[in-house]
């Protein structure tokens, strides 16, 4: 389900770029018109909710590595041990 959730806001993120770059092009400098800056905004609390939700993920372990090449910290303990 988290990475579900990631998915979205990674895809949220697309979409607020790309509707701040239209809004910067229809808009064309005009001072009475903020989308361009409300877009950003968006895109700012997007980002900061990606991270939490990744930062989530990593303390609560649902997400991770599976390196083939970093089996962690005990695998250094197990080739001893043999």
């Amino acid at each position: 389900m988290l990475k579900v959730l990631i998915v979205a806001f990674m895809l949220m993120l697309v979409a607020s770029l790309f509707s701040g770059f239209y809004f910067l092009m229809v808009d064309q400098g005009d001072k009475t018109k903020r989308r361009t800056f409300n877009s950003l905004g968006v895109r700012l609390g997007l980002a900061l909710g990606l991270m939490g939700l990744i930062v989530y993920g990593v303390a609560s372990g649902q997400l991770g590595h599976r390196n083939p090449w970093d089996s962690g910290p005990n695998a250094q303990a197990a080739k001893e041990s043999q």
